[in-house]
């Protein structure tokens, strides 16, 4: 069996272990350290309490582990296990055990009692090598990371950037298998396509202008996904082909700030009355939308913009969005930017250049029928080739054992 160990359920991640499941090829189950979001909690970033409104829990096998109190997947020594592992290894007849990542103890606990256990270890993380390291943190990540990646049979690669780390650690590529960063796919064109012929009520409602070239911040409101750099592009992009209107979906520390550099035109947690001066850019803060209601900004908007600086380590609502039909323009410190930036009409500037954010806002505002072609280009970003790399070497192991 492969066990698959998570923090908790990640809403990117359910549709991927219910497609194993499906697929029905490899016996596995999901062992998470907590439930967070599945449920009711509090989201630190988004500064409110909240449950994902789609099913968590189901389609697939899972167990709840027993963690240490008050668990969070935030906090990297608060999230570990209070048993040994190996015991429970061996009793689920475990052959494999795949970890996301090394952001909490937990993983590391598991990367240690797998090998006790004699199982494989598999390795998908999200991490690139974009970021710059300071220098008296090199020989610490070196030699942290060394230790564990000499532990690792296979790295599942979700892009290039995050390949390129590993090959940076001088892990060869017959230990690395792709395994694509993905959402559901055909959720998201569906539930798009349910709403587009609402389009023009949906903006309405929104406060956008018929008229107007809508651009569509999704995220938390916090620095590291640089929102306030739409309304820097907004105020010197000049003469275009049609007004600006920025479109704000999501919630964060940065709310207030940032409404008070807009002309809000309608703001959901004010009830959809007009808040603030009439100064900067015409905005729409449509508040956090959860998974079934974000498709209503991805069909209002005419382009994603995605402003993050390195803490972006992919950025899956790029995927999200043009699983929805939508361009976009994404940052080159975004760890998607290698793999989805050349796709269809999307766009890649160099981070915080707005003249070139401008100028990438204008050459999407002049292409005809830019959302063409958006869901096709990402035949490659799909859970299936994930779900073929997982059969492969699950067949690999079994046929070594």
């Amino acid at each position: 069996m492969l066990v698959i160990i998570s923090t908790h359920p990640i809403q990117y991640q359910v549709p991927l272990w219910q497609a194993i499941a499906r697929d029905g090829r490899v016996p596995f189950e999901v062992w998470y350290m907590t439930h967070h979001a599945a449920t009711l909690s509090r989201d630190r970033e988004f500064g409110k309490d909240f449950a994902w409104d789609i099913d968590m829990l189901q389609g697939y096998p899972s167990r709840l582990l027993p963690v240490v109190a008050d668990a969070a997947p935030t906090s990297f020594l608060g999230c570990r296990f209070a048993e040994p592992l190996a015991p429970m290894l061996a009793k689920a007849g475990a052959r494999a055990v795949w970890i996301q990542g090394w952001q909490v103890l937990g993983y590391w606990q598991a990367a240690l009692h797998a090998k006790r256990a004699g199982c494989e270890l598999w390795l998908r993380g999200e991490s690139n090598n974009l970021a710059p390291i300071a220098w008296w943190k090199r020989p610490i990540k070196r030699l942290a990371l060394g230790w564990l990646f000499s532990r690792v049979d296979r790295f599942l690669c979700v892009g290039e950037s995050n390949a390129r780390l590993y090959r940076a650690y001088r892990v060869p590529d017959w230990r690395l298998s792709r395994a694509p960063y993905a959402v559901d796919n055909e959720r998201f064109r569906a539930q798009a396509e349910r709403l587009r012929p609402n389009r023009g009520r949906l903006r309405s409602e929104w406060g956008i202008a018929d008229d107007a070239f809508c651009v569509l911040f999704c995220g938390k409101f916090v620095p590291k996904k640089r929102p306030f750099t739409l309304v820097e592009a907004a105020n010197r992009v000049g003469p275009t082909a049609a007004p600006l209107h920025l479109l704000f979906a999501g919630s964060g520390e940065l709310g207030d700030e940032l409404r008070r550099s807009c002309q809000v035109v309608f703001d959901a947690e004010a009830g959809g009355m007009q808040r603030g001066d009439a100064v900067g850019p015409r905005a729409t803060f449509a508040g956090f939308l959860n998974q079934t209601e974000i498709s209503r900004a991805y069909v209002a908007a005419d382009c994603l913009l995605l402003p993050s600086d390195f803490g972006e380590t992919w950025g899956l609502v790029a995927n999200e969005a043009m699983a929805s039909g939508l361009p976009c323009i994404i940052s080159d410190r975004c760890g998607c930017a290698a793999d989805l930036g050349g796709l269809a009409a999307n766009q890649v500037f160099p981070f915080g250049n707005v003249a070139a954010m401008c100028q990438a806002i204008s050459r999407l505002q002049a292409v005809e029928n830019a959302s063409e072609g958006q869901f096709a280009a990402l035949q490659n970003y799909a859970f299936s080739l994930t779900v073929e790399s997982v059969e492969k070497l699950y067949s690999l192991e079994t046929a070594a054992s």
